[in-house]
């Protein structure tokens, strides 16, 4: 899909803030936001946005999947979300981007001007609330993943798989978009660190691993209790 130019993007955003919305339920509230944004498209390891770039656009992913990151000063990365379809992600508290955001993947998501949704938030309280329950769950991760700190490498793993796995509607099949040095920026490890401790719960049955990128839980009740989060 060609990737609209940055004037044809806004003159979208701006064409379709404008369209009066009266939404009856959460299915409809999420269609009045899809229907203000303009779709566009990155290609694997693309930036969406850059660190201190202006905030001035929310996204959501519509496929494909999203990591947002920093980068540290002695080089590491540091991966604090990953974006799946239907996520929202490009809230900041002030006008510019705490980390910047990445396609793991080839993705495709809708932008929507961020003033605009603000504007619709005020004047429909559904559409409000639905924002505040966002934020809300943003927050709710962005606090699980602070706790990684005190976990076992082992634990960190079981967290991540299981959280995986609640995203994908419970499933014991969990697919994953990201590499394994992702996840080991996401979690505080190393790759090696990360491999281990996937070998080490197939071992005891936990898991099995029939694909690189595809887990099977095989023994949830194991990965919750390692899961101190």
């Amino acid at each position: 899909m060609p990737m609209p130019s940055p004037a044809l993007a806004t003159r979208q955003l701006e064409s379709r803030s404008r369209r009066p919305a009266r939404p009856t339920s959460l299915h409809a509230i999420t269609g009045t936001l899809d229907m203000m944004g303009a779709s566009m498209s990155f290609s694997r390891n693309e930036e969406i946005y850059g660190e201190s770039e202006a905030a001035d656009y929310l996204y959501k992913v519509v496929s494909g999947a999203v990591r947002m990151y920093k980068v540290l000063v002695d080089g590491r990365r540091q991966i604090g979300a990953f974006y799946l379809p239907g996520d929202m992600f490009g809230f900041e508290p002030g006008d510019a981007h705490a980390s910047s955001a990445e396609a793991i993947c080839d993705v495709t998501v809708l932008v929507f001007k961020r003033s605009a949704v603000l504007a619709l938030a005020a004047r429909d309280s559904d559409v409000a609330s639905q924002l505040w329950e966002i934020t809300a769950r943003e927050l709710n991760r962005s606090h699980r993943h602070s706790l990684l700190l005190i976990l076992s490498a082992q634990e960190r793993v079981a967290f991540f798989l299981l959280e995986m796995a609640g995203r994908n509607c419970a499933s014991s099949e969990v697919e994953l978009p990201m590499s394994r040095q992702d996840i080991a920026d996401y979690l505080g490890l190393t790759m090696e660190t990360v491999s281990r401790a996937l070998t080490q719960l197939e071992s005891v049955g936990a898991i099995a691993v029939p694909a690189a990128r595809r887990i099977t839980l095989c023994n949830s009740g194991t990965l919750s209790r390692l899961n101190a989060c």
